[in-house]
């Protein structure tokens, strides 16, 4: 792992987190210091976004800003006009003439029906969230019930925000560093079964989500997941929204190779995933800060990593939760922890 364990391991990226703990939710920007290659997946039924479609990689606009990862479903999309308000304060921009716009791709999940008041009025919060979060940003920042993961949920206990990283050496000799940052609001469940075995646990490192490996044998629990949680939750009220990223060069086709590479990372570690009822997707950036060129055997391994990483973030967001007033589900620690 890098020497965080988070995605702002790699330079020149920051994260800022702001939270509504009233209304039980918040938002998280990454904030890239030089406009970065950036592409995305989607996987999910049910996704919720803005100036996405700007990132295919056939469309002009090469690079990003900062990235979006939201509360508030399709309120939530007001938080990018904070994010952008403030990097233009900053004189950050896609230079259009005299003007300059700040490209703040963003993607929202559904948290408005885990406690919290959402009775804010005429104008949801999301806009001021976005604008402080990008005062917030740093390379350290908080996982867990924080950001976008202040009201996240799974199947069976809180979800949260997780970040995770990896040193990957290549052949040649050369090393990257891989990142992932996540908000977790699964419908179906990161923990194997009844059990409080997490199912990332094979790409683990050093403990940093309890350590608990396997269970053993199998639940029989872990087999009824699909059926259980289908039947249990409303449509729409789901989503899992990724970032990963990378100091390698990538060009913007494969940045979107590597977003669909990094969707392995949520199938690896939530189960079910990829639902109707999700709006499960996986952006992609490239710094180039590393000055290394990807070649085609580099971009599978860059593929295997990205998705291993992502989900040991994913584990590391629901392991990281804290309980709050009025919460709609326990967390990892209240069910399982000493």
């Amino acid at each position: 792992m890098g020497r965080g364990n988070l995605i702002t391991d790699i330079a020149g990226l920051r994260v800022g987190n702001t939270s509504d703990d009233e209304a039980k939710t918040g938002a998280t920007v990454l904030i890239c210091d030089q406009p970065v290659v950036a592409s995305l997946h989607v996987m999910g039924g049910g996704p919720g976004t803005r100036d996405t479609e700007l990132l295919s990689p056939e469309n002009l606009v090469e690079s990003v800003d900062a990235l979006v990862l939201s509360g508030g479903s399709a309120f939530g999309l007001d938080t990018a006009s904070g994010v952008q308000a403030a990097l233009r304060e900053l004189g950050r921009g896609y230079q259009v003439g005299l003007n300059r716009i700040p490209i703040v791709p963003s993607a929202i999940l559904f948290d408005l029906q885990n406690g919290g008041n959402k009775q804010w009025g005429r104008y949801a919060p999301y806009r001021e969230l976005g604008f402080d979060a990008v005062g917030n940003a740093a390379a350290d920042f908080d996982l867990g019930s924080a950001g976008a993961g202040t009201g996240a949920t799974t199947a069976n206990c809180k979800g949260g925000l997780g970040s995770a990283s990896t040193e990957l050496c290549f052949t040649s000799g050369e090393k990257i560093t891989v990142g992932a940052l996540v908000a977790v609001n699964a419908l179906g469940s990161t923990l194997v079964g009844d059990s409080k075995h997490f199912w990332a646990a094979p790409f683990e490192l050093n403990g940093e989500f309890g350590g608990y490996g396997f269970p053993t044998p199998m639940p029989e629990s872990a087999r009824e997941l699909c059926i259980k949680h289908r039947n249990s939750q409303s449509v729409g009220t789901n989503t899992t929204i990724a970032i990963v990223a990378t100091d390698a060069e990538l060009t913007k086709s494969q940045a979107k190779r590597l977003a669909i590479s990094a969707h392995d990372g949520l199938a690896r570690a939530i189960w079910p995933c990829h639902t109707p009822m999700d709006g499960d997707l996986v952006f992609a950036i490239a710094t180039g800060q590393s000055g290394k060129p990807v070649t085609l055997d580099d971009l599978i391994d860059l593929g295997a990593i990205a998705a291993s990483t992502l989900a040991r973030a994913i584990a590391r967001g629901v392991f990281a939760a804290r309980p709050a007033n009025n919460d709609s589900h326990p967390t990892w620690f209240e069910k399982f922890g000493p």
